[in-house]
């Protein structure tokens, strides 16, 4: 079964945990009746809150939260899962999967939410503990089926959706729904004035959207144009240099060439064999620090098909594992993954950073390789490993010419793998920490 399908099946659990919760052999569901108008207000609300978000590494980021805890606090179970189910009327141009998922996952938390609820509630009065806990555990169970979601289509590790997911600024948008949820709560009295104030607070929540997105976007920005301003400035340093040298280089082999060999006695003859060999070495060396440090990319006519590249990199690389005892692994999307790329440069930087992985990872350790589609629709491929990962002292010369922290290790394979991703208009991403380090190239789909 294919992770897609697996996806599906999970949502109609979470929606078969929906209707065990609206069951009529609930314990906990008690029908009692809520105003029509509170009902109406919130699943509009839901819908337009559904609209602003925020990008995350693998997923988004919106305003539901704070009409589903109102519902939870609010309202009976069954209504309140209506509030979940409207947040997703407004799809726009979001994939199926995604509001399906939205949908079913929104509804479960609300009406859960609501059934702790309505479990403590004693008449129309519910006490401050009572609500902080039912929107405590709609938090809770929020986080739980979205990691999971997450884990099931994308194959990607809890610990790497928490880290890269469930950050603070994450983790203060939701203590602000809480908070706001509270409030709504106690403002909706079915009078106008409690509508109006309760719309004063949702919009005010779009503030927060903003600030949480434009914080974002300008640390990725930042962090981007700070590796390609260093591998600018190393590029067009090497180049110089390059150049001057294989003049000079050129001059000197031109000039040991004329020396007839013949002629010397043999001390003399040996010298000048090994200093001509020598200077053609030294031209070899820096024509391919030349290229590797301004590659020349030549595009495939027809799309290429990232999986394949990604698989017979991954072939050739197992010798090396074996000799380590490392283990390989890959996780090759369903999706079809062609992008516009030169397929010699491109399997050259996977090999490169499945090398890399594979001299990180300690003896009997792990690699693992994984494509798939990014939330924006662009293809990539990322290579994690359990190894000591990179410090943040570090993190900022990842990709400058020469540095390495491998003993023997030259420090130009990341150099000109970014130079390479570059080339073809993509991006190679540093996403991993202190306990294994996770390199993303994300290239542009072919668009014909």
């Amino acid at each position: 079964m294919n992770r897609n399908a697996m996806a599906y099946a999970y949502l109609v659990m979470v929606g078969a945990l929906v209707l065990t919760l609206n069951g009529p052999n609930s314990q906990v569901f008690v029908l009692r009746s809520d105003r029509v108008l509170d009902v109406a207000y919130l699943c509009v609300v839901a819908a337009l809150l559904n609209i602003p978000h925020v990008r995350l590494e693998a997923g988004r980021l919106t305003l539901v939260g704070i009409p589903v805890g109102v519902a939870a606090l609010m309202l009976n179970p069954f209504d309140a899962a209506l509030v979940g189910l409207s947040s997703s009327l407004l799809p726009f141009r979001r994939q199926p999967f995604h509001i399906i998922a939205n949908a079913v996952m929104s509804a479960d938390i609300a009406s859960a939410g609501a059934s702790l609820a309505t479990h403590f509630r004693t008449g129309d009065s519910l006490p401050i503990t009572v609500r902080l806990l039912a929107l405590g555990a709609c938090a809770g169970l929020n986080f739980v089926l979205v990691t999971l979601v997450f884990r099931i289509r994308l194959g990607v590790s809890i610990s790497s959706i928490v880290r890269h997911n469930f950050t603070p600024s994450f983790l203060l948008a939701f203590g602000y729904f809480a908070l706001a949820s509270l409030l709504i709560s106690y403002v909706l009295d079915g009078t106008a004035l409690g509508y109006l104030l309760a719309t004063i607070v949702c919009v005010l929540a779009l503030a927060l959207t903003d600030t949480i997105a434009g914080r974002r976007v300008r640390q990725v920005l930042e962090s981007e144009l700070s590796d390609a301003d260093r591998h600018v400035f190393h590029t067009r340093a090497v180049e110089g240099v390059v150049h001057n040298l294989r003049n000079h280089m050129a001059t000197a082999v031109g000039y040991l060439k004329e020396v007839d060999p013949h002629r010397l006695d043999p001390v003399d003859r040996e010298s000048i064999e090994t200093a001509t060999a020598a200077a053609n070495d030294a031209v070899t060396v820096l024509r391919t620090l030349s290229q590797g440090a301004t590659p020349r990319v030549s595009y495939a006519v027809e799309p290429v098909d990232l999986g394949e590249l990604v698989t017979r990199a991954l072939a050739m690389a197992r010798p090396r594992a074996r000799s380590k005892e490392v283990q390989l692994a890959v996780r090759v999307s369903p999706d079809d993954l062609k992008v516009r790329a030169d397929p010699l440069l491109m399997r050259e930087v996977i090999t490169n950073l499945v090398n890399n992985a594979i001299d990180a990872a300690p003896a009997s350790g792990r690699a693992e390789l994984t494509t798939g589609r990014r939330s924006n629709g662009w293809p990539y491929f990322s290579v994690a490993d359990n190894g000591p990962g990179v410090s943040d002292d570090h993190r900022h010369r990842l990709f400058e010419p020469h540095f390495t922290t491998k003993e023997g290790g030259t420090g130009l394979g990341l150099f000109m793998s970014y130079g390479v991703v570059r080339e073809h208009q993509g991006e190679l991403l540093y996403e991993g920490n202190r306990r294994g380090a996770v390199f993303t190239v994300v290239l542009p789909p072919f668009s014909g």
